[in-house]
């Protein structure tokens, strides 16, 4: 795949995640090989920590921070031989704007995840979003944000094999024994979940398995894998996720919610885009329909992650979310 390819195949993904359209035009047209991915963005994220190391407010110091780390974990979705440490100043540069924006902000860890829980003391309700394949809790700000906004405690996370733990850990199909260590580290007696991309594979299987799991949403989330129709990316990106290829192999056949998809007790929804197509990837409809409680919003124009459409889904899924959990009638689909 060419430069041009990537970077425009990856747009939506990048704005969806708050990187400046303007300046994600700039440095990738400035690419010349798609080698040289990682560092560019590495580059464009220490622009931003100067830019926070020369601000006169301790605001925008910390917003800077934030976007440094978006690019940081953003030099982690392409070649980058420094993809560790990338993931890890990610990491740091969230935590030193949390520091600066949100001192209440919490980072805990435990077996197998790290994160930080964001929002009031007291909360009525808990929300944990959990990333995908190649994503971290450095990328999905507008839907910790938009939960944030309606009063919600919300836990970003990393899982195994995921952003800061990529390096130390790797993926795993029973995600439920994790959100269960979550909930556990929490102090919390139910929370709702949020999963993008595979993130809504993890979520579904663990509300299937997790009793504390309240309410569940996932967003371009696969019912089901398929490995030799799988893109070549898509393999190679689980092989290393994985830790091999016989590895990557025997996580994609688990990746089925057939059987479980009907044991899911808490309320569920469902969100799809139209154009999110890619082989050997069953999108998340039967989910819907086999999962007692399920709910399906089918975006049409939708891409994966659904960033071009935002305005069609986030704050649809953030009152339903926030309903599921505050209401004690189950919730309906917000117009």
């Amino acid at each position: 795949m060419s430069v041009a390819e990537f970077a425009a195949a990856n747009l939506s993904r990048a704005t969806g995640a708050g990187l400046d359209p303007h300046e994600y035009l700039r440095v990738t047209g400035e690419l010349a090989d798609l080698e040289d991915w990682g560092a560019a963005f590495m580059r464009a994220a220490r622009g931003h920590l100067a830019r926070a190391g020369q601000a006169a407010t301790a605001i925008s110091a910390g917003e800077h921070l934030r976007v440094a780390a978006r690019w940081f974990h953003f030099a982690t979705l392409g070649p980058n031989r420094e993809r560790a440490v990338a993931a890890a100043e990610a990491d740091t540069a969230m935590g030193r704007a949390l520091d600066l924006l949100e001192p209440g902000a919490r980072r805990i860890e435990g077996p197998g995840f790290a994160g930080w829980l964001r929002g009031p003391a007291g909360a009525p309700a808990t929300a944990v979003v959990v990333p995908g394949l190649d994503s971290g809790k450095e990328e999905f700000h507008d839907v910790v944000d938009a939960l944030l906004r309606r009063g919600m405690a919300v836990f970003a996370m990393d899982g195994p094999g995921q952003g800061v733990l990529t390096a130390t850990t790797t993926v795993r199909a029973d995600y439920h024994h994790v959100i269960g260590r979550v909930v556990d580290a929490l102090g919390t007696d139910r929370v709702g979940l949020v999963g993008l991309s595979l993130g809504g594979y993890y979520v579904a299987e663990s509300a299937a398995r997790e009793p504390r799991v309240a309410a569940a949403v996932t967003v371009s989330g696969p019912f089901r894998l398929h490995w030799d129709a799988l893109p070549p990316p898509v393999r190679e990106l689980l092989v290393q996720r994985a830790d091999g290829g016989p590895e990557g192999r025997r996580f994609a056949g688990q990746v089925d919610l057939s059987a479980l998809a009907p044991q899911i007790a808490c309320p569920m929804l469902v969100v799809d885009g139209g154009q999110d197509v890619i082989p050997g990837v069953t999108n998340g409809e039967p989910l819907a329909r086999l999962a007692p409680r399920g709910q399906y919003l089918h975006l049409p124009l939708g891409d994966h992650l659904l960033g071009n459409v935002r305005p069609d889904w986030l704050a649809t899924a953030a009152d339903w979310l926030s309903g599921a959990l505050t209401s004690p009638v189950s919730p309906g689909m917000p117009h």
